[in-house]
């Protein structure tokens, strides 16, 4: 068990951006989108052996031929300004019965994505996710900051469209592996910043990627690489997915009487604002027209609606 590494290459002060799959899958998409558009190269894995249960077996003539484990690569590339390491898990190591990444495994494996990382001289880390925000899908997308220092916060404040995740309001955490690599990056001494693409609270459960948010957290890596790159091409996607996710919820406009009658009226003002809302700009600064014990409602039953209509609603897609 442990780390392979298909190659040593010399790096210049590289830093390490890692994504796994969560909400929308925004992160490990994010990540993987720029590992593909700067043709990062194979540098090593994780074994997977102590995390994860093969998620198929071979066998042949009645014999075991082989097993297929969730990979966990690294990639490098390296660029003008500043080589660039990547980590990308096909699935984060969670315990039975958990939702998110966490405990002794997890931590593990955090330390050592790390050991890769100080091996080759990494200095900083970023990891990447979603953030759940009182937005409507027809926004942009911002970029929600968590960092190990202040001081990181503030730098990163100056590539624009992002946020603090402090001014957000209320309290908020970092779930899975995205933020315990950061309070694992923090006890090595190493800079650690999360870059979470907003998505809306009413998508959390969706079954589609969101790529708005994806895009918002590239153009953000773009600009702290300083490499121009052109994303323009997830504007049809989103389009597509914007598309989708009216259809789905006039689907369920014209099936209200399937919806419980306590909460019959607080989800027709949801449904109301999901598919005739107009974006304002400026983009205010607090929640559209739905109150928070609305949001509270309707969250309840959300997920109960997208596992029931999900794969039907991504028919066609």
């Amino acid at each position: 068990m442990g780390i392979k590494l298909y190659k040593k290459p010399k790096l210049e002060k590289p830093d390490m951006i890692c994504g796994w799959p969560g909400i929308g899958n925004i992160g490990i998409i994010a990540v993987d989108t720029l590992r593909g558009v700067l043709k990062a190269e194979g540098l090593g894995e994780i074994e997977p052996w102590d995390f994860f249960f093969p998620e198929e077996i071979l066998i042949k003539g009645g014999r075991l031929r082989d097993l297929k484990f969730p990979a966990n690569k690294f990639y490098f590339k390296r660029l003008p300004k500043r080589d660039l390491i990547f980590f990308i898990g096909e699935e984060q190591s969670m315990e039975y019965g958990k939702r998110y990444a966490e405990g002794e495994k997890a931590e593990e494996m955090a330390n050592l994505i790390l050991e890769v990382a100080e091996k080759f001289g990494c200095k900083r880390i970023y990891t990447s996710g979603a953030a759940t925000a009182p937005i409507h899908h027809k926004e942009k997308s911002r970029v929600v900051i968590a960092a190990t220092e202040e001081y990181l916060v503030k730098e990163m404040g100056k590539y624009g469209n992002v946020i603090p995740i402090s001014e957000r309001g209320g309290s908020s955490t970092l779930v899975g592996l995205s933020g315990i690599l950061l309070g694992v990056a923090k006890n090595r001494n190493l800079e650690g910043i999360c870059l979470m693409g907003e998505i809306p609270y009413y998508l959390a459960g969706a079954p589609w990627p969101y790529p708005k948010a994806s895009k918002a957290i590239l153009e953000t890596f773009a600009n702290i690489s300083e490499t121009p790159i052109d994303f323009s091409f997830f504007d049809k996607e989103a389009k597509d997915i914007e598309e989708l996710i009216v259809k789905f919820f006039r689907e369920i406009q014209i099936s209200l009487e399937r919806i419980p009658p306590e909460i019959r009226e607080g989800f027709n003002k949801f449904l109301d604002y999901v598919i005739n809302y107009q974006p304002i700009e400026p983009r205010p600064t607090t929640p559209g027209p739905i109150t928070e014990e609305d949001k509270k409602e309707i969250l309840k039953h959300i997920d109960e609606f997208f596992k029931k209509g999900g794969r039907d609603a991504q028919k066609g897609f």
